[in-house]
Parts: C-alpha cells; structure tokens; sequence
C-alpha cells in the first residue's frame, strides 16, 4: 500500500506539467517523507483551472463523526479492484477523480524479520502522478469545511513487488497520456488495474534509522543506504 509519500517539485513545475493555476498562498516547502497518518496537505490536481490542496485520508461528506481520524486513517488508499464498492469510495467515481503529484514514495521490503525501507521515484519524468479520489466534508462542530482525498493502489509490477513482497501492491501510476481522462472520468478502472512497467520507476534502499528519527523532512531521508547486511538481488 502506498502510506509514506513526498513532494518536493515547485509550484512552477507543477503549473508547467499540468496546465493549472497556482493560488498566491500555495504553500511549496518540500515533503522529503509523508507518512498518510499524519494527515498531510497536499497539492491536488482536478478538473477545476487551479491546483488545489487537500488533506491525505478520504473523509467522506456523509461521516457524521467529530474525530475525522476515525475514518481518515482507513482510506489513505482505495484498492482499485474494489473501489466501486465502498461507500467511501463509489459516489466519487467519474465525479471527483484527482491527480495526487509525487516526486517519489516509500515502500518496506521484509526480509525474515526485519523491514528495509525504499525509496521509489521516476525513471524520466521528474513527477508521479497518482490516481486518487476527493470529497469534502464540513465539520459538525466547527463547521469548516475540509477537502480530502485518497490515493488509489493496483497490484505490483515486477520491480515493486520484489520491494513491496509482503502485499505486493503500489500506487496506481497514471502515465502522461491518461492524466486528463482520469480527470475526466473517461478512463476504464480495468485497464488502470494493470501496473506500469518496472522500467518506469526506480528504486533504492534508504536508511531506516532516519525514517525512525524526529527530523524526517530532510533530503537525507530520500539518499541511497548501503546495507551491509543484506543482498538485495536484482534491485540493483
């Protein structure tokens, strides 16, 4: 599943790749590492003229609760295989599809008993562009309204599951040419249920001990990490 996530392009890149709008305010300060419990804002494509930004973890508009966590922290993703069939999910479908951009996200690949973390970004482009999903909900108690959206995953292509070899699931990575159809609703959930291929990503093995420590948001955390313990294969 894709929970750990960042975001590092500027403002101009993303007007450039996406023929979008920039709001004034946008705030642009690099996302090395996310973690989606965490609840982060993020930049947002849509149908509308400007970049938008929401919240990671899909509140429905119907969820009566005052604690958004509740829900938010079980719809970081939406399997696609089964989106049309959660109440989070299906009304969004063909009405409120969004891009999520990503420079890169994070996977743990398990080995006997340890967990050995990686960072996956592109091969050409400088941005991911991840199918997700929106709504908006307004708080009951203080009557804001809050925008979120989820990230929606498809099964692993051969490279992300030798990483991600415990679900063997990714992101689902939306190429160039199916950006505006997925905005649009135009494009068939079936074809976006088979991955990308492994040549369009990159990946390497970063260092767990700074993924653990208090200062995540710093370039380091995305570096390349010898392991000295282990031999990862192919990967490299």
């Amino acid at each position: 599943m894709c929970y750990s996530n960042s975001s590092t392009s500027k403002n101009v890149d993303l007007s450039k790749k996406y023929g979008k709008k920039i709001p004034k305010s946008m705030d642009e300060k690099p996302i090395y590492f996310a973690s989606g419990f965490t609840f982060p804002a993020w930049r947002i494509v849509t149908r509308e003229e400007t970049v938008q930004t929401m919240h990671w973890g899909l509140i429905p508009s119907w969820f009566k609760g005052a604690d958004f966590k509740e829900i938010a922290a079980k719809t970081l993703n939406a399997r696609i295989e089964t989106v049309g069939e959660k109440a989070s999910f299906k009304n969004l479908l063909n009405r409120q599809m969004c891009i999520v951009p990503s420079t890169g996200f994070f996977e743990w690949q398990t080995i006997g008993k340890e967990k050995i973390p990686f960072f996956i970004y592109p091969t050409k482009e400088e941005i991911f562009s991840l199918a997700g999903l929106y709504d908006q909900w307004q708080d009951p108690i203080s009557g804001k309204i809050k925008k979120t959206f989820t990230v929606l995953t498809c099964p692993a292509n051969e490279l992300m599951a030798e990483i991600h070899n415990s679900k063997k699931r990714m992101p689902v990575i939306l190429k160039a040419e199916q950006e505006q159809d997925w905005l649009e609703g135009k494009l068939d959930l079936d074809i976006l249920q088979n991955p990308v291929d492994s040549n369009f990503i990159k990946a390497h093995e970063v260092n767990r001990k700074l993924l653990a420590s208090k200062n995540l948001n710093s370039l380091e955390v995305q570096l390349p990490f010898k392991n000295d313990f282990f031999e990862q294969g192919s990967l490299f």
